[in-house]
């Protein structure tokens, strides 16, 4: 007998203050994240094109459409603040962070303020490409220096506080309300191409530690964002999934959580997330992740700060102009990806089992993944009837209403107490 609940987790996993808001209409701010935009000028039609848009499962002609569409929506919603967690651009190139910028600009002068932090994706790039015709070129990348000059504008010209030993640095909402944004990045290691996980450094953590300190004494609330993952979204992701998290992520997650800070914003992951960790003093911190524009589910986030807390609803691109099929077919895309990278992990544990048995865990495993992304995974009549026939494969009895694959709080609507 094995414990089905242990094996379908951790195989799942191997695949891939005190003040008030001062505004008692609230301030509502938007995220966005992992866009991996790639600027046109980079591509054109070619055998080096469809090799990339068939490995990474993305359509460049449709991502475009999908950002076009969020940003016409933010627009209509007119948040004062738009949060840009990381991997900005698709590998770093810079005439790719110059198209972004662009994009943004509508916006930005129609009074939003747009603060950004890099990612894991978007500085000092070794490999960073343009695809056009029957080869992959070398593209021209940036410097962490460059990559404030670019940003100058989004948060880094008008800092109250910047880090001298990364890319993070303290912004202002309000008089009431500080966001503090960390760089967790890790591009000064790079050599032949990024590096996945992330860390924050221990000076920057001082750094921070001290911004949270003054933050309590003036009765400041403090919000955070960086691209990594604070705190664990599923059962035993920091064993398998590590590189999506922090380094030493329990231990800063409760020195941040008892230093005052409620909340994180992440990406990192491509799913739509939200987690809570209490610390060992009784002390909250939610990490709330937003999943990818570069993949389905093409989630993005409005919120709203008030006197109750954070109130945060989701929005799904679902269709645009050139593919009315958007959802459907890049979920397909999903599955598939899935399915393969599954199959070949598994295999390569070396455990041996039935071509069923496989199969079974495989589908598990996809539906799984497919649920997570989206957020609020709650198992359907299939993932159940995969649950039974994968633990009859393994000679176990399961009951797949005992499974909890998600932690509280709700993923995609949900109001976070802050006061």
């Amino acid at each position: 007998m094995h414990d089905i609940g242990v094996v379908l987790i951790s195989l799942f996993i191997l695949f891939a203050g005190c003040a008030s808001s001062g505004n008692p209409e609230g301030i509502k701010i938007a995220v966005i994240t992992d866009i991996h935009f790639l600027d046109t000028l980079l591509v054109s039609e070619g055998d080096a094109l469809s090799a990339y848009e068939q490995a990474t499962g993305r359509g460049i002609n449709d991502l475009h459409e999908v950002l076009e569409k969020v940003l016409a929506d933010l627009e209509t919603e007119a948040p004062e603040w738009l949060l840009v967690t990381g991997d900005i651009t698709n590998h770093g190139e810079k005439q790719s962070h110059l198209g972004f910028i662009e994009k943004l600009r509508t916006l930005q002068n129609r009074g939003t303020r747009i603060l950004v932090i890099p990612g894991n994706h978007d500085i000092n790039i070794p490999d960073a490409k343009a695809y056009r015709g029957d080869k992959a070129v070398p593209a021209e990348t940036i410097s962490k220096e460059e990559f404030a000059e670019l940003y100058a504008q989004f948060g880094y010209a008008d800092a109250l506080k910047r880090d001298e030993h990364s890319l993070s640095y303290l912004a202002a909402i309000n008089e009431s309300v500080w966001l503090l944004c960390f760089d967790t990045n890790r591009y000064e290691e790079h050599t032949t191409s990024s590096i996945t996980a992330g860390r924050i450094l221990p000076a920057t953590m001082e750094w921070a530690l001290d911004i949270l300190h003054e933050a309590k004494e003036k009765g400041v609330t403090v919000l955070g964002m960086m691209h990594h993952g604070l705190v664990e979204h599923m059962p035993y992701q920091s064993t398998f999934f590590s590189q999506y998290l922090i380094d030493e992520w329990q231990k800063n997650a409760d020195l941040l959580a008892d230093a005052g800070l409620k909340v994180v914003f992440t990406g990192h992951f491509h799913a739509n997330d939200i987690t809570m960790r209490t610390s060992s003093a009784g002390n909250a911190i939610y990490d709330v992740e937003t999943a990818s524009l570069a993949h389905y589910p093409f989630a993005y986030r409005i919120m709203t700060l008030t006197d109750d807390g954070l109130s945060i609803d989701s929005r799904f691109v679902t269709s645009i102009p050139g593919n009315p099929d958007l959802t459907e077919i890049y979920k397909d895309k999903l599955d598939s990806m899935t399915r393969r990278v599954a199959t070949r992990r598994i295999e390569g544990l070396g455990i041996p089992m039935s071509a069923e048995t496989l199969k079974a865990l495989t589908d598990v495993i996809v539906k799984l993944n497919l649920m997570h992304v989206k957020g609020d995974e709650k198992p359907d009549l299939a993932m159940k009837m995969a649950i039974r026939l994968f633990a009859d494969q393994l000679g176990s009895e399961a009951n797949p209403e005992s499974f909890t694959f998600d932690f509280p709080p709700e993923d995609n609507r949900v109001m976070i107490p802050l006061w």
